[in-house]
């Protein structure tokens, strides 16, 4: 609320210097339209000046409003600056733009209202304290007089019900007034969004079938140079074996030894393959057994801190199992780290995720250690990641993934 109060105090002054600067601008620009001469510098000040306010608008609503929100213009695509003046002319969302600028003084009297309520509301509630030191021992309101007593106790009572009731309230109404226009006139249109949102979930899909290719790909890989040739080379002891069992029954025991041994070997390569698909423990005891079982197969001591209290989404847990398996196998392979840390806990309608280790750092996207392509299944399911890893260590991976169900 303090924040909102913040918003709607600054307001005022900035929709009178805003008024002001832009108002006259578009009166003289609109006053010599028929003058490009002066037509042209004019209309580039107007707007040139009316997006940097608008900047300022936005960059104000995320910060104190908790209302971040992209610019809502196109890129200038045309080669002169005629060109350009024309396409900002004609975008509806610069014009929105100035009307909100334009309108910003009049948005700000519920603000003003608020601010009169907690200045007013003070006022009375420290009344008692200061009103025998008035001009004639009293304070004047108008058809009111309130001298000391009985009468400055029930102003100071008033001031208090002022301050819990009705000023609070005037600033959430003020501030929720200031949200809608700053929606409604500074962010993109609905279908600026609803192309934006479009074309997001056209990459997150690209993205999502580009990474199933590439895990068939490894599947079949895997099976082939691994589960596959130790089978061939089971059926072909075991035909040996056969051949052998009659006239070298010594030979015959060996050979079904050897099988009985690379069977042994495919049902581990299988049984790891499964797990690095989808791990049965996952779908059974959720992410903290996991990745406690992931975390006890790694090579050096690794500090697990899990905090999701409820079971999540199969995508999301999915998603978070490979975030922490692949980032753990990197510790391993190529930062030559002592120590590693994971961190997953869940806050609001988002899972986080932190791996971090005190290894070399350096670890680059760019580099082919499969960082890339896992970004591209975070940003698969709408989340991010994020790599700190300078030169020397320590290396942090941070990903966030929306788990709201």
């Amino acid at each position: 609320m303090w924040r909102e109060l913040a918003q709607v105090s600054m307001d005022w002054i900035l929709g009178t210097v805003a008024v002001l600067v832009i108002g006259f601008l578009l009166i003289v620009t609109a006053s010599v339209s028929w003058l490009v001469v002066t037509l042209v510098p004019l209309g580039w000040l107007l707007f040139e000046l009316a997006e940097w306010m608008g900047r300022v608008e936005r960059s104000r609503a995320a910060t104190l409003l908790d209302l971040p929100l992209p610019s809502p213009h196109l890129p200038l695509t045309a080669p002169t600056r005629l060109g350009r003046l024309r396409q900002r002319a004609t975008s509806r969302s610069r014009w929105r733009e100035i009307g909100y600028l334009i309108l910003l003084p009049f948005v700000s009297l519920i603000g003003i209202a608020a601010l009169f309520a907690w200045a007013g509301s003070l006022m009375l509630l420290f009344l008692p304290g200061y009103v025998a030191r008035l001009p004639g021992g009293q304070a004047r309101f108008g058809v009111f007089t309130v001298g000391p007593g009985v009468a400055s106790a029930f102003a100071a009572l008033l001031g208090a019900l002022g301050l819990i009731l009705i000023a609070p309230w005037l600033t959430v109404a003020a501030a929720g007034v200031d949200r809608s226009v700053v929606r409604r006139l500074l962010g993109p249109s609905e279908r600026a969004a609803l192309t934006e949102r479009v074309r997001r979930a056209e990459a997150r899909r690209s993205v999502a079938v580009e990474s199933a290719e590439t895990e068939r790909q490894r599947i079949e890989r895997d099976l082939h140079d691994g589960a596959q040739q130790r089978l061939v080379a089971l059926a072909m002891d075991l035909g040996r074996a056969r051949e052998q069992f009659e006239r070298d029954p010594e030979r015959a025991r060996q050979l079904i030894t050897e099988a009985h041994e690379e069977a042994k070997a495919a049902l581990t390569e299988l049984r790891d393959l499964v797990r690095g698909i989808h791990p049965a423990v996952l779908s059974d005891r959720g992410l903290d057994a996991a990745l406690s079982a992931v975390v006890a197969r790694v090579d050096i001591p690794v500090d697990l801190d899990v905090r999701v209290p409820r079971r999540l989404p199969p995508a999301v847990e999915s998603t978070a199992y490979f975030v922490v398996t692949e980032a753990l196998t990197n510790v391993v392979r190529h930062s030559l780290a002592h120590r590693a840390g994971v961190a997953v806990s869940q806050a609001g309608g988002r899972l986080l995720i932190e791996v971090s280790d005190d290894g070399m750092g350096g670890a680059d996207p760019a580099k082919g250690t499969g960082l890339a392509g896992l970004a591209a299944r975070v940003e698969s399911v709408g989340g991010w990641l994020h790599i700190v890893s300078p030169p020397g260590g320590p290396t942090t991976l941070m990903a966030e993934i929306p788990c709201a169900s």
